[in-house]
């Protein structure tokens, strides 16, 4: 069987000539494949090389359309056009009966709790390339949805994954050297994402997450999962009833205020990336809906958290501090920061760097956001990227393709809309909660238990840094060469005063605050004075 997909994913590269698009080298190995369809596929010279790819990836199927739309958020992996050509893809493929469905059903959830559903719509509600989506009422009256896994889909995963894997290999090695794509760089990507999709269980604990993110929330609703009827390859959660947010006459039949629709969405995005470090990555028009109940004040309500996305520590920060310094217009600042995150090599010149930030930015300041395309931002980014060998964070992958969804949409809602008027106060609130000195206190009280704990060892491990000697100097050395140990005993005595003094400081001063701002330690106050009295005595020996 396998061979037999291997010659049916080449004769279809080979049909709509998907080899002519990249040089090999020596012999031209790819113009042999085109012999397996000597005539290519009809209309071919009407295509372009973004069509051709879609074509071919549409015709080998659900993973391969899969593989096609990941591709569509990497332009830094594949040329521009066709990246862009692949974003039309379909969502839709035909769906399985309901009876393969309900077997999928049957071999992961007991009898029990099957017998909980009162009814099952056997018409999906959506089909996917990997899941569909099935209505259903519980006998207690909650309307759920059914998410089900297409049976067989992992065995169809791995064989494609492999013989791509299989095929990338050999392309690398008749690629020619000034080719920038590395086709096993992208079946890495694709294999990553479509994996941590057939694990329904991971999609609703990222669910789980972002709903106790977002408790009692008028912006934002997540549904409610049903953990008990949650396994791998099957997912129950509540049914949402709302508009699609690709329904534009809909909503304004409903009169959804659509200028306070975008400034949320951008709230939304900015509130899960910078003050939750975990944000929902699949933002596309089919995942999201609209509440019709407040149409002046809509809540937005979102599905399908198979994809979410954080950051690593620090990587948070120094993206909140670029974007507040862009805000701000302050392209040298940005540059500053690209060099001190690692973004770029330390040896990077500045004002260049500036010059090129300011050439790809300034642009679009003080526009509305129908005269932006952070698409063509984002391009002009991965070029500087090479010019400086700008290392792309994968994290950043993730969020580069939500902030292009958020884009999309915010252009059709309400294309007026002044996105840096709407951005900088935001985030500059949410820096302030979340990394002001207040929070910063907060950090203090909550680690204070487990430094008084550290503090019942300091007398131990006081005594035991004072009482250290400096091992004798062996005999054969010089008399000079006793001095100057002696001098360096000397010296790191002095110094061990020094830091024990500087800790004190420290500790003198921590016991201080506490005193001002706790209400449940009392002794904070004489134990400030005693520790006072111990740096004074340490600083007294460091001078004398």
């Amino acid at each position: 069987m396998k061979i037999f997909r291997l010659l049916r994913i080449i004769h279809t590269l080979a049909a709509y000539r998907i080899t002519r698009l990249v040089p090999s080298k020596g012999i031209n190995f790819f113009s042999l494949i085109n012999l397996m369809a000597p005539l290519g596929k009809s209309g071919l010279k009407q295509m372009t090389n973004g069509q051709r790819v879609r074509g071919a990836l549409e015709d080998l199927g659900p993973i391969f359309i899969k593989l096609g739309q990941t591709l569509s958020t990497r332009p830094d992996l594949i040329p521009v056009e066709i990246a862009q050509a692949l974003e039309k893809l379909q969502d839709d493929v035909e769906p399985i009966s309901w009876q393969e469905a309900k077997s999928v059903v049957q071999q992961q959830l007991p009898q029990n709790l099957r017998d909980d559903f009162a009814s099952v719509e056997e018409q999906p509600l959506a089909a996917a390339s990997i899941a569909q989506v099935h209505a259903a009422t519980m006998k207690n009256g909650d309307e759920v949805v059914i998410k089900v896994l297409r049976p067989g889909i992992e065995k169809k995963i791995d064989r494609d994954v492999k013989l791509m894997r299989a095929l990338a290999e050999m392309a690398k090695k008749h690629l020619n050297p000034g080719v920038q794509v590395d086709p096993t760089e992208i079946v890495a990507e694709f294999e990553k994402t479509i994996y941590d999709e057939l694990d329904l269980q991971r999609e609703a604990a990222n669910a789980s997450v972002l709903r106790k993110n977002f408790p009692h929330s008028k912006d934002l609703y997540i549904p409610k999962i049903y953990w008990d009827y949650c396994k791998e390859k099957v997912m129950v959660q509540e049914r949402i009833h709302g508009i699609s947010i690709k329904d534009f006459d809909g909503l304004k039949a409903a009169g959804i205020n659509l200028e306070k629709l975008a400034e949320k969405g951008i709230k939304i995005f900015y509130t899960q990336v910078f003050r939750d470090n975990f944000f929902h990555a699949d933002m596309h028009p089919g995942n999201i809906f609209i509440s019709p109940e407040n149409p002046e004040d809509p809540q937005i309500l979102l599905l399908d958290f198979g994809i979410c996305g954080s950051l690593p520590k620090g990587h948070r920060v120094d993206l909140a501090n670029n974007f507040m310094a862009f805000f701000r217009q302050d392209y040298r600042r940005i540059a500053e920061l690209h060099i001190e995150a690692g973004w770029v090599p330390a040896d990077t010149n500045l004002e260049d760097l500036e010059a090129a930030t300011r050439t790809i930015c300034e642009p679009y300041m003080a526009k509305p956001i129908e005269e932006i395309s952070f698409g063509e931002v984002m391009l002009k980014t991965f070029q500087m990227a090479n010019r400086f060998k700008l290392i792309i964070q994968p994290e950043l992958i993730l969020l580069q393709k939500t902030l292009l969804n958020i884009e999309g949409l915010g252009r059709q809602l309400y294309p007026q809309l002044d996105i840096w008027k709407i951005s900088e106060p935001i985030l500059r609130d949410i820096m302030r909660d979340h990394y002001g000195p207040q929070q910063s206190l907060d950090k203090l009280k909550e680690n204070l238990p487990k430094w008084i704990e550290h503090l019942a060892e300091s007398p131990g491990m006081l005594h035991q840094l004072l009482s250290q000697k400096v091992k004798p100097l062996p005999r054969h050395l010089k008399l000079a060469q006793l001095h100057e140990q002696e001098q360096i005993q000397k010296e790191l005595q002095k110094n061990r005063h020094s830091m024990l003094a500087m800790g004190g400081s420290i500790s003198t001063a921590l016991l201080h605050v506490l005193d001002e701002t706790s209400t449940w330690l009392e002794w904070t106050s004489n134990s400030a004075v005693i520790a006072g009295g111990v740096t004074l005595l340490l600083f007294w020996k460091v001078v004398r």
